[in-house]
């Protein structure tokens, strides 16, 4: 199987663990195997005199040293083999990791966050008890099974092994089974596993507009019945096992029973010595792990084998967008010139529906585009193409005349500074989240970015100034004030002293701040023009782009109107009739700013 010689080569890289912690387990087993047979020597020898006190004492003090031998080899095998498979699930999760962050943007649009966090903690915890404690108790129980056979049959009888052996064989035929509906029902609880992680993570998520709707108790009827799915899912696994136990002690206690009617037979008619006899069913008590073990082997395996798939199948996705025949690594910086040549796109999912058509346009490096359009135009699918998050067509976007797809993926992505839609902040400090795109993340550069995006009054006002740490998604910030550290990030990497990225994007990054502050904004964002620095803004009001090189206005994914602002003014076309109807609405709040705000309520 393909996800089992995937398992094979992290198990490769720690074979010296597994090689001495396996063998610390076999002289375990070893050992363990000829304390019966000792405790018979001595009965029998006390019972027919060949054997005195010190000969007994001997043999006790050779248990003795076999009781520290056995200790000695538990701490080994415990300490080799479950090291290996710590060290395992840490690189395999540092592995799937690493590739989650290649996989294009198609991959997570089909996956919810809760499925993929299962797999990071479910799934990961049953392969390393796979690999782990199932190696383990495999092995154990095949060497022990083997040995105690053997000593069962060489040092008592082989007739009386026989008999007490036959119904353990049941246990053989029920574990093929047991193992087959253990695996589906296993398979199911992890899937009903991440369905609930994932109303969970998403409910968190949306608290906010919970609240504001007043859906908790819709919400908590919904993940009632989640939670009674994976209840039910779980119980189903329960079930199975707690079924698998009591038939396995029935087969245990018939075994044992025959031990005790048969052999007390031979013992009594002097086939074997009793010092055998008791030898024996301290043999027949060491059988009951290795048959236990069988299921807990097959669950233990079914459980790992399916989280693996799960695991595997991550890794089997490959990433859309990378570095392929055509990148030409001489390419190492670009300037910033763009060119859109009857660009047309539509989403892999959605085929049948084109974003964006017959689009065409240049910006020269130190230009700024604006891209003006009603909502659904197709205006941020620009960007997103920019950047590589999808591909199109060959020639159809190219900089400084390399084609998208020519330019490094490092090269183009560290080219570009980009404040998507969705300002998103980390759980971490203010400076961090400012510097995190940035080499350069000294306090000067942030504060210095910060200015520039008129945040740093605001942040100056904070207890802990740039060393505030802000919640999950920057959700203890306003609107505007992520939307300004987000502006801030960007510049770190266009505008800072040490910046590099001669192309600046925003994506509708100043739609959550008032005119004032958006005019301060786009003044500072002036400067980079004289440094050739190129820029794309896309928006919604008028007010934000009316000053830019080229203005173009998307209808419908198509090209209706290009120009400068007063081209397009004079045009008397779609802009003219935003631009009316902005200037009205602004004139409104201008002239009844309490009904504007009442209204806003």
């Amino acid at each position: 199987m393909k996800q089992l010689r995937f398992a094979g080569r992290y198990v490769a890289r720690h074979w010296w663990q597994y090689l001495l912690g396996i063998a610390a387990l076999y002289m375990v087993d070893w050992v363990n195997v000829y304390v019966p047979e000792f405790t018979g020597r001595i009965i029998d020898g006390l019972t027919d005199g060949s054997l005195d006190m010190q000969g007994a004492m001997r043999i006790v003090w050779m248990i003795a040293g076999m009781g520290l031998m056995i200790a000695i080899g538990r701490f080994g095998w415990r300490f080799f083999i479950f090291g290996a498979a710590r060290s395992i699930e840490r690189e395999m999760r540092g592995d799937m990791y690493g590739h989650l962050s290649r996989l294009s943007m198609r991959y997570f649009n089909q996956h919810k966050t809760g499925d993929l966090m299962a797999h990071f903690t479910n799934d990961l915890m049953s392969v390393r008890m796979l690999l782990g404690m199932t190696v383990i108790t495999a092995f154990d129980a095949t060497v022990m099974l083997v040995l105690v056979l053997m000593n069962m049959i060489t040092y008592v009888s082989p007739k009386l092994t026989c008999v007490a052996v036959i119904p353990l064989l049941v246990i053989t035929v029920g574990d093929f089974f047991y193992g087959k509906i253990m695996h589906k029902r296993f398979k199911a609880r992890q899937e009903a596993f991440s369905h609930l992680t994932d109303q969970v993570q998403e409910t968190i998520s949306g608290i906010r507009v919970i609240k504001a709707f007043v859906q908790e108790r819709k919400e908590l009827y919904a993940f009632a019945a989640t939670t009674e799915n994976a209840k039910e899912k779980n119980l189903n696994v329960v079930r199975l096992q707690a079924l698998m136990m009591p038939v396995m002690d029935l087969i245990i206690g018939t075994s044992t029973l025959l031990t005790l009617l048969y052999g007390g037979y031979l013992a009594i008619h002097g086939e074997i010595t009793v010092g055998q006899f008791v030898a024996f069913n301290s043999y027949v008590g060491m059988l009951v792990w290795p048959m236990m073990a069988v299921g807990e082997c097959i669950t233990s395996i079914s459980q790992g084998l399916a989280s693996l798939g799960r695991i595997f199948g991550i890794f089997q996705e490959e990433p859309e967008i990378v570095d392929g025949e055509q990148t030409d690594e001489s390419i190492t910086a670009l300037k910033g010139e763009i060119t859109l040549n009857h660009l047309t796109f539509a989403y892999p999912d959605m085929q049948e529906i084109r974003v964006l058509e017959d689009v065409s346009v240049t910006v020269k490096p130190g230009e700024t585009l604006a891209v003006l359009g009603r909502t659904g135009s197709g205006k941020s699918t620009i960007p997103s193409l920019l950047v590589r998050l999808y591909d199109v067509a060959d020639g159809m976007i190219t900089i400084d005349g390399h084609d998208l797809k020519a330019i490094p993926l490092g090269v183009l992505r560290e080219s570009i500074a980009c404040v998507p839609q969705d300002s998103f902040l980390f759980s971490d400090t203010l400076q961090n989240n400012i510097a995190f795109g940035s080499a350069d993340k000294t306090l000067a550069s942030v504060e210095y970015a910060a200015k520039l995006a008129c945040i740093h009054e605001n942040i100056a006002a904070f207890p802990d100034q740039y060393q505030t740490v802000v919640g999950e998604r920057g959700v203890t910030l306003s609107g505007g004030q992520k939307q300004r550290s987000s502006i801030a990030r960007a510049l770190m990497k266009t505008a800072a002293p040490q910046a590099s990225s001669p192309i600046l994007i925003l994506d509708d990054a100043l739609s959550a701040v008032d005119t004032d502050t958006e005019r301060r904004i786009l003044d500072n964002l002036k400067q980079l023009r004289a440094e050739n620095r190129t820029t794309i803004i896309v928006a919604h009001r008028i007010s934000t782009i009316q000053d830019a090189d080229h203005i173009l206005v998307l209808d419908d994914g198509k090209v209706a109107e290009y120009g400068s602002h007063e081209e397009l003014l004079a045009n008397g076309g779609l802009y003219k009739s935003l631009f009316d109807k902005q200037q009205l609405e602004k004139q409104l709040h201008e002239e009844h700013p309490a009904d504007q705000e009442g209204g806003a309520l």
